[in-house]
């Protein structure tokens, strides 16, 4: 009776673990679901001489396609035709800026991803119109490229993967591995033992045999495995609570013996929403912006006093704030921006101003669009029983060319070359900190136009982000950005040791593993230069966690010991290659 007791414990033990575990699998791919939902994406495509609504996955090399604001790039497309064409690229490059495109022919050679004049499947269109050729879709698309990359992380046969699902092991499972060989040996040891003390003894081998067997089953713990899944079930349970959706039970252990995070920082580490954090006016008065992202949360503080200003309480900030607003194309609707990320900041601005409704009451009667080459951009507008006027933002050095008079509290004063000096001084100490300066500027005629200030734009960190990285920092946990962006943006987030994808690629093997353990950002890096990061860690015997949430983090993700995907901001590829999705984007949810 005692062993159909142990028979049925065990029994009831493992239909426990189990059921349990096929619950969090099955949470787990319902989750998912709803984070996948995606509409099929769709195109205006021009075939056999008419212009047809297509599904992207019915395209060919050789078809025509029109892009508008809003549209998601249907396949890789080489431009034929753009007019003021802006491409948001972060899912696929990493940068948070929408880059400008041109139809151009390009005389320089280099990788197709630094090509102005392409676009790339699954990117978006933030301002502006075009026209363009399909070069590649599919496996064929620079999209598709990324998932040759991933299957190639998947190194066993078809044969192999049929019979077991070989994956990489995580330390739990190489630890009871090793114990379970320690545990063979020490049974073959005292089988051994026991048959020579009672050969020496003259006993029966049999008996000896046999009782030396049982000494051995004796000695191995057959509960351990059922322990260890039921305290890996429990982990996955409590992460489930801090909205994190775990993909497979070991996970939880892996991220316990995580010591190196890499992470992305364009919507990981940052939310991916451009921000005015500063203000600086034509007659000196410096104001600090709050709140993140493209809603009205957050205040505009005069410093040093700290007042919060609202509408014209500071007759200096209010006009750079309405200019701002005027000379503008974005909208912004339940948090949700439609056009180019920079506009879109300067609407949030307004908004936080309460002056987001000044815009309605001029009526637009030119717009003189921005462009790669002038650097501006410029509205005429009229006012009732008041002169037109011109409103303009764009680079420092462009739109200062055209004032001849600066604002103080309302009053045009003539603009000096001192006046210009400090100016010029404040952008450059504005933008040595990371931020992207816009001037502004006002008045009857271009030309003639009256000076009102600059304001400072970054997508900053994620609430939480600096404090956790503090908290992993002080637990011994090495914390490396890997991003696509440029040198003063990276730096703007991280003031660490950095090094580029060129250098990357300059490395040999062995010198690669040693020198990415002390470097702490890298930048301008491609998908194909994040794999060597996380494999060169590796190699050097890290336990690496990834976390990301763009198509060019997808490889990371997959190669990594742990690969963490964003629920909110990440793309559906992300999140297939990752092994946990945190729901509300929060990295501090890693610790």
């Amino acid at each position: 009776t005692k062993e159909y007791e142990d028979a049925a414990s065990i029994a009831m033990a493992v239909l426990i673990v189990v059921t349990v575990a096929f619950i969090q699998e099955y949470r787990s791919e319902k989750s998912l679901e709803e984070l996948n939902k995606l509409v099929p994406p769709e195109c205006n495509c021009l075939r056999e001489g008419k212009l047809q609504h297509l599904l992207a996955r019915e395209l060919v090399p050789g078809d025509i396609i029109y892009l508008s604001v809003g549209d998601r790039v249907p396949a890789d497309l080489r431009l034929i035709e753009v007019t003021d064409l802006l491409v948001d690229e972060s899912s696929f490059t990493g940068e948070a800026e929408p880059c400008n495109k041109t139809d151009s022919v390009l005389l320089t050679a280099g990788d197709i991803t630094t090509l102005s004049n392409v676009v790339f499947m699954g990117t978006l269109v933030r301002y502006g119109k075009g026209k363009g050729v399909v070069i590649g879709t599919g496996e064929n698309s620079q999209f598709g490229e990324v998932f040759k990359m991933m299957q190639a992380e998947e190194s066993w046969t078809p044969l192999l993967r049929s019979f077991s699902n070989l994956t990489p092991k995580t330390p739990l499972q190489k630890s009871m591995d090793r114990l379970g060989k320690q545990l063979t040996l020490f049974s073959f040891g005292i089988i051994g033992l026991i048959m020579l003390i009672g050969w020496l003894q003259g006993k029966h081998l049999l008996s000896m045999f046999t009782i030396g067997v049982s000494l051995a089953v004796a000695a191995i713990p057959e509960g351990l495995p059922i322990v260890v899944t039921v305290t890996l079930v429990l982990g996955v349970l409590r992460m489930a609570k801090k909205r994190v959706i775990v993909k497979k039970l070991p996970i939880v252990e892996t991220l316990g013996c995580c010591n190196v995070i890499c992470s992305d920082k364009t919507g990981t580490l940052t939310a991916n929403e451009m921000t005015v954090t500063q203000l600086v006016t034509s007659d000196g008065f410096q104001a600090e912006v709050s709140g993140v992202g493209y809603n009205g949360e957050g205040n505009v503080y005069l410093l040093p006093s700290k007042e919060i200003l609202k509408e014209f309480s500071n007759v200096s900030v209010g006009k750079l704030v309405e200019a701002g607003c005027v000379v503008n194309n974005a909208i912004i609707r339940k948090n949700s921006m439609m056009g180019q990320p920079t506009e879109g900041a300067l609407i949030a601005l307004a908004m936080k101003m309460e002056l987001a409704d000044i815009k309605d009451i001029y009526a637009r009667k030119k717009e003189i669009p921005f462009s790669s080459e002038q650097k501006w951009m410029a509205v005429k507008c009229s006012l009732k029983n008041q002169e037109d006027i011109y409103f303009m933002k764009g680079a420092f050095e462009e739109v200062i060319r055209y004032c001849t008079l600066y604002n103080s509290s309302g009053i045009s004063i003539s603009l000096t070359p001192q006046q210009k000096a400090f100016f010029q001084q404040e952008e450059k100490r504005m933008g040595s900190s990371g931020l992207r300066v816009l001037a502004l500027a006002s008045g009857p005629e271009l030309g003639k136009l009256t000076f009102l200030g600059l304001v400072g734009i970054i997508d900053p960190p994620r609430a939480g982000v600096r404090e956790a990285v503090k908290v992993l920092f002080e637990s011994g946990v090495s914390v490396k950005m890997i991003t696509g962006d440029a040198l003063e943006t990276a730096a703007a987030i991280g003031s660490k040791l950095t090094m580029s994808g060129e250098e990357l690629d300059q490395l040999a093997e062995a010198e690669l593993s040693s020198t990415v353990k002390n470097v702490s950002i890298f930048y301008r890096t491609s998908p194909k230069h994040k794999l060597k990061i996380i494999k060169a860690l590796q190699r050097a015997g890290a336990v690496v966690s990834m976390t990301g949430d763009g198509v060019n983090d997808a490889v990371a993700l997959k190669s990594a010991d742990i690969g963490i995907a964003m629920g909110q901001a990440g793309t559906d590829v992300s999140k297939e290659a990752a092994n946990m999705i945190l729901v509300d984007d929060d990295f501090s949810t890693v610790m």
